[in-house]
């Protein structure tokens, strides 16, 4: 009879284990489960600027809908008055929009005005975040650009996640491979190629065509993008922090240097009318035929080079930026857009989840094959088999993305006037190739004086 009972005890503490381990496995499947329609009911109001990830999104919005119980209210506002509208909502605190789009820069305003949310807790709850929504699949340069500690003259990359972004620009050469083959011509590796290309491309097809194409306009974009790219390569920066102020760094060896050689090969081998360019007319006469190579986003050149889209379509190919001489390294200047939401808002939990959906691989996928939304901010889009293939027809466009992003950042110091800084960058830019100046020092010099004044009444703690 003892042995049985024993025998018949450890039966039974056999089944009890097997009956635990079974609610273990059970309870854990059950704990990973996750509900998208806990927020059911809830109406959010959403606030768009006029743009392709938009229309990807509002594309969408039924199935977000359906699988969330959450309302959409939507506008969308053309981006010439975008920021004018949002700047009158965000001053009323009303908490409308609940979400809205923004860029990078946009958030040294808004952070310190309190007009956004830090996105950290929401992302860590279980209860708000898919265990599956891993953001550790976004580049982490991509991410970094939006976190900040709020403090003007701190560094990104450290602080609190104010934004998402939904798609990226990263700043490369692209180059006209028809016109290169034509003349037995390969694309430049260094500023040395560079500046070769620029006087032998120079009217290459007649007046009218050019060599290169780049930004001009008085703007600060236009030192945005391939002008600030090249200018950290060369070991420039905007700013220094000394004795708790901010201290231009325009006329500083490095960044003097850099424009030297910029000035150069705009006069050499710029547009005839460059001064007027922004992304629209570089991108049009890459795709025209007219100009032969252009430094600026790399989905710039993608739209010219889609079937139909373009005299050139399917002749355009990518390489990185050129290398200064004795650097290894490429580097890129960024932009995106993004969603933030608003500090406000009474529904911050029903926006994050907005935002959540709208982020997700699976969605990010698509939006980049179907929609334009890309450069993919996330590496399992920009490696997915599918997109490889699908952009497998841009030669060099993933191999260049791949080789810069990782040191792909926002190269400027936060601080309130950054574009009153920018358009007087570009202003000078401008005066130098015109000759207003004896000099590029002479130029960069004044430039240093003028942002210094413009930002006297920063401390930086």
């Amino acid at each position: 009879m003892l042995r049985r009972d024993r025998d018949g005890l450890s039966v039974v503490c056999i089944f009890a284990l097997c009956c635990a381990m079974i609610l273990a496995v059970c309870g854990e499947a059950f704990a990973a489960e996750f509900s998208w329609n806990r927020l059911s009911g809830t109406t959010i109001k959403v606030l768009f600027t006029d743009h392709p990830y938009a229309n990807a999104i509002v594309s969408r919005l039924q199935e977000f809908e359906e699988k969330t119980g959450i309302k959409v209210d939507y506008s969308i506002t053309p981006e010439g008055n975008y920021y004018d509208k949002l700047n009158t909502a965000l001053s009323g605190r009303s908490g409308d929009p609940d979400v809205f789009m923004l860029g990078p820069t946009s958030v040294w305003e808004y952070a310190p005005s309190e007009y956004i949310a830090p996105l950290d807790d929401l992302i860590a709850n279980p209860d708000l975040t898919d265990p599956s929504y891993d953001m550790a699949d976004f580049f982490p340069s991509v991410i970094g650009a939006f976190r900040w500690d709020g403090v003007y003259g701190h560094k990104l990359g450290e602080g609190s996640l104010w934004s998402l972004p939904m798609g990226c620009e990263v700043y490369d050469l692209a180059y006209n491979k028809r016109i290169f083959d034509e003349r037995g011509l390969t694309p430049p590796k260094t500023i040395e190629d560079l500046q070769k290309l620029c006087v032998e491309l120079n009217e290459f097809d007649g007046p009218g065509t050019y060599a290169f194409a780049v930004r001009g306009a008085r703007e600060w974009p236009t030192v945005y993008t391939g002008y600030m790219s090249m200018h950290t390569m060369y070991g420039g920066t905007d700013f220094k922090v000394v004795d708790g102020k901010l201290v231009s760094q325009a006329n500083s060896p490095e960044s003097v240097k850099m424009t030297e050689m910029w000035v150069g090969l705009i006069k050499t081998g710029g547009a005839p009318d460059w001064s007027g360019y922004t992304w629209y007319q570089i991108g049009a006469d890459l795709g025209a035929g007219k100009a032969a190579m252009m430094l600026d986003a790399d989905n710039n050149g993608y739209y010219q080079n889609v079937p139909g889209a373009s005299q050139e379509a399917g002749n355009l190919a990518w390489t990185t930026t050129p290398l200064p001489p004795g650097k290894t390294e490429v580097f890129s200047n960024y932009w995106c857009w993004a969603m933030s939401i608003n500090n406000y808002s009474k529904n911050k939990e029903a926006a994050w989840m907005f935002m959540q959906y709208f982020t997700t691989k699976d969605y990010l996928l698509w939006a980049a094959m179907n929609a334009k939304q890309f450069d993919p901010v996330r590496a399992s889009v920009m490696n997915a088999p599918e997109f490889v293939t699908f952009m497998s027809q841009n030669e060099g466009y993933k191999e260049a993305f791949d080789a810069t992003i990782q040191n792909t950042a926002i190269h400027y110091i936060p601080q309130p006037y950054f574009a009153e800084c920018g358009t007087e960058w570009a202003a000078t830019i401008q005066d130098i190739v015109s000759g207003q100046y004896s000099s590029v020092q002479e130029g960069m010099d004044a430039l240093a004086k003028k942002i210094d004044e413009i930002v006297s009444d920063i401390t930086v703690e």
